[in-house]
């Protein structure tokens, strides 16, 4: 039965080749200090870095830049963009690259109202005030992070990796072209994480028709186009596809009357990405299926109808074969999809073994905003070290 929900999307998505001189018109009104922010050299690469400076220019704006953004972004360069914004009085922040960039950048423009150390807003978001408008080009698809107000940031310090919240973008432009030249782990680590935003929120105790639809729907996209993407780079058909399914992973659309999720996967693999740097599709690629198979040998009563729905409705099994078959099929397939993306189904090829398994199930079950006894199968501290455990 659909249940009630709230739905909060004031973005404008701006999707289509050659769009990104619309930035021009959407920052009219908004001031003439901008902070830029990007991650390394590919937005130099593909030309999109001198694009929008032009364009910044020509609008009259003074241009102030935080480069070195690194995937998985650490507080160090939100304190670095903090600084820059409070010294020069910066109006607004374009970000341009992709999610890791944006997410760095919504944690700025939360911190540039903010008198005391930015990390305190990750811990307390009660705390966030006032925020610098953030606009954005992005250059891939995977986290979504243009439609939705969270933002993803690591304390290497704390060993913490975490979410600031409530800063949605004013405008997010999409380019596929600008997706294209994005190397193919990237593209298979960002397909993961687009199939692990929508299970996360397919997998649950009731859902409803209506969202089941856009969820299925969300991974037959992917699940389709993201191979072509693989083989050919330059398919703008299967690169807009993927790029457009992305930005609906987080915004709440595939959530709608649905079962609050507590998002295991997520929970579990920030902590990998924060004791490790593994990349977080990846992590999640391979924390996935024994996620699945942990719920299938604790809760197989509830759990098995909607995997084997999933197996059926996505990947085409055979209703006929019953339930609990497909409910196997439809995990095992799963792990093969992900190797079929080139990404391995172990841990230990990140040189990642159990030493601190511990301290992450416990801070995972005090620090994610997620209840884990809710979850599609409850989990505890076991439950977690049990799914780390055969991730090895």
């Amino acid at each position: 039965m659909i249940q009630s929900y709230d739905l909060y999307l004031p973005t404008h998505l701006i999707f289509g080749k050659g769009r990104v001189t619309e930035l021009a018109r959407l920052i009219k009104g908004y001031g003439s200090k901008v902070l830029l922010t990007y991650g390394g050299g590919s937005v130099k690469r593909i030309g999109l870095y001198d694009t929008v400076r032009e364009i910044l220019h020509q609008e009259g704006c003074t241009v102030f830049e935080l480069s070195g953004i690194a995937p998985n972004p650490k507080i160090e360069s939100v304190r670095e963009g903090v600084r820059i914004v409070k010294e020069n009085g910066i109006d607004f922040i374009v970000a341009i690259g992709g999610g890791s960039v944006l997410d760095c950048s919504k944690a700025i423009a939360c911190g540039a109202g903010y008198d005391g150390d930015p990390w305190d807003l990750v811990i307390h978001r009660d705390r966030i005030g006032k925020k610098l408008p953030v606009f954005d080009v992005m250059t891939m698809a995977a986290t979504g992070s243009e439609y939705d107000g969270a933002g993803v940031i690591t304390n290497d310090e704390t060993k913490e990796k975490l979410s600031v919240g409530g800063c949605f973008p004013v405008a997010s432009i999409l380019d596929p072209t600008y997706t294209m030249t994005v190397p193919a782990k990237q593209t298979a680590a960002g397909v993961s994480d687009i199939i692990s935003h929508t299970f996360e929120q397919y997998f649950v105790a009731e859902g409803s028709m209506l969202s089941d639809g856009i969820c299925e729907s969300m991974l037959k996209t992917v699940m389709h186009y993201g191979p072509i993407a693989l083989r050919e780079p330059d398919n703008f058909e299967a690169r807009g596809e993927i790029f457009a399914a992305s930005s609906f992973g987080c915004c709440g659309l595939l959530a709608l009357g649905r079962t609050k999720s507590a998002w295991p996967c997520h929970g579990i693999e920030h902590e990998l990405s924060a004791w490790y740097d593994i990349t977080h599709g990846v992590g999640l690629a391979i924390i996935t299926p024994h996620w699945m198979r942990y719920c299938l040998e604790h809760n197989h009563a509830a759990v098995a109808p909607k995997f084997a729905q999933y197996g059926v409705n996505v990947l085409g099994l055979n209703p006929a074969d019953g339930v609990d078959v497909n409910a196997e099929k439809a995990i095992e397939q799963t792990a093969d999809f992900f190797r079929s993306l080139g990404i391995t189904q172990t841990l230990r090829d990140f040189g990642i073994d159990d030493t601190h398994f511990g301290e992450m199930a416990d801070h995972v079950l005090t620090a994610w905003f997620g209840d884990y006894s809710k979850s599609f199968a409850p989990i505890d501290r076991a439950g977690i070290i049990e799914i780390l455990t055969s991730s090895l």
